[in-house]
């Protein structure tokens, strides 16, 4: 049975991640008054997503590992004040530099939060209890982003800024609650930290997402070949085994590569890569159903409603069938599920009722691939001393698909001047992501091997 101080926990931790997902959720809704706001085209558009996601996967890792060294509780709490100081370089923002800024900072305080409430659930949580309470960690996803682009909606009409000063109060409220609620934990000064990995890890990824945001899809391969795009994606390239070998010689390494020698940890960060992409691609679903179906902004921002209610009340229950049925089960129906559903808006996009039932199947989807059974097989498979570099692990995987998604996006959109089409083929392309994450799934241990792998 969980006890009443792991309860104060699961909700402290369920209100700290709520914080840093509300500003995934809803940037969806804000990003077409933001466009109007500072006068940007499309492709720099897409950066208030994507230099998000860059400074919350080079945030994963550094927080993480400071939390193996001054302990979880501390940094935690430096995470959430990091996204409160972010929060007001945005809200205050007199350009869009500024604004990126913002977001930068943000993301890197929301990047710690993550890896290190997931590890408190390892930490706490005995094997048989665990998939119930990531379940529940996992459902802040599908509630914040419903209520995000409910806010959006409702308070997009005093201006966008509004949507983020929402955060305040919450970081408020997280801060003092984790002063008093979270348990400490010792600080281990042995550890050292692995700065070569994480500069070498920023420049990669770095120059993927401006290599990728800048290919034109209308004319791709002297796209591919120009000097805006080839130097960048090939500098990406170079970086990948450099990356390796430095984190293999690192005494601490930022990445913990020797988990990827289990072939159920490389199938399951395969999985996360197609599902940061599809994540990405539902942050331009407002933008997208404006083009679509001639709505207004507000009108736009609550199109998001049916996939985030299905993954709020889907992310418990997938929870709960996680610790009946095992992972591999669930993710395969997921996956396949949001094939469909991305397929679907791609081909019926100027349907409003099938776009809606596609938006459901995408949310049930998300649930599963974004929710609890990749967080549970990673603490299956990270040895105890590692479980918060195994979540860092599968976060710094999932942020490279969404900042190649965002990117990727924004290029479909961009090159195709903000027309239906490029969203369209932008939503094909993501749909065939999807059903090889579907294939990947197959490969997954089964719930008795999972069993056998957990004692």
């Amino acid at each position: 049975m969980v006890n009443q101080g792991q309860n104060r926990i699961l909700i402290l931790l369920f209100v700290g991640v709520f914080m840093g997902s509300l500003d995934i959720g809803i940037v969806g809704p804000a990003l077409p008054s933001i466009q109007s706001y500072f006068t940007v085209n499309e492709r720099l558009l897409s950066w208030v997503f994507t230099i998000y996601i860059l400074f919350f996967m080079l945030g994963t890792p550094l927080m993480a590992k400071l939390s193996d060294i001054y302990g979880r509780k501390a940094i935690y709490i430096l995470d959430i004040l990091l996204f409160t100081i972010g929060s007001v370089v945005t809200i205050t923002s007199f350009s869009f530099e500024m604004l990126l800024l913002g977001r930068a900072i943000q993301g890197l305080g929301a990047g710690g939060i993550f890896p290190v409430a997931n590890a408190f659930i390892g930490d706490i949580f005995p094997p048989d209890k665990r998939g119930g309470a990531l379940g529940i960690l996992s459902s802040v996803w599908g509630w914040s982003s419903v209520l995000g682009p409910i806010l959006g909606g409702l308070l997009l009409h005093y201006g966008w800024q509004w949507l983020f000063i929402i955060n305040l109060p919450i970081t408020m409220a997280v801060i003092v609650g984790s002063l008093y609620i979270l348990p400490c934990s010792e600080r281990n000064h042995k550890i050292t930290f692995d700065w070569q990995g994480l500069m070498v890890l920023g420049f990669l990824v770095t120059s993927l997402a401006y290599g990728i945001n800048q290919i034109n899809t209308n004319n791709i391969t002297s796209s591919l070949l120009s000097w805006d795009v080839l130097p960048y994606l090939i500098l990406s390239v170079i970086m990948v085994p450099i990356l390796w070998n430095v984190e293999k010689k690192a005494q601490n390494p930022l990445i913990q590569v020797d988990l990827l020698k289990s072939r159920e940890v490389k199938l399951v960060n395969s999985i996360m890569v197609g599902t940061g992409l599809v994540q990405a691609s539902t942050v331009f679903i407002p933008a997208f159903v404006i083009v679509a179906l001639a709505f207004s902004s507000r009108q736009a921002s609550l199109m998001l409603v049916p996939l985030v209610l299905t993954m709020a009340l889907g992310a418990p229950l997938i929870g709960r069938l996680l610790d009946k049925f095992g992972s591999r089960n669930i993710m395969l129906i997921g996956s396949l599920a949001m094939a469909v559903g991305l397929f679907t808006v791609a081909l019926f996009s100027e349907k409003f009722y099938i776009v809606i039932a596609a938006s459901i199947l995408i949310g049930v989807g998300m649930s599963t691939t974004i929710g609890s059974p990749p967080r549970y097989i990673m603490l299956v498979e990270s040895p105890p001393q590692d479980r918060a570099s195994g979540q860092a692990l599968l976060n710094i995987i999932t942020s490279v698909g969404q900042l190649v998604g965002g990117a990727l996006v924004g290029a479909f959109i961009g090159s195709y001047a903000g027309e239906l089409l490029g969203y369209q083929y932008a939503y094909l392309f993501i749909g065939l992501v999807a059903l090889i994450m579907t294939i990947l799934a197959i490969g997954l241990k089964s719930k008795e091997e999972q069993i056998k792998t957990s004692y």
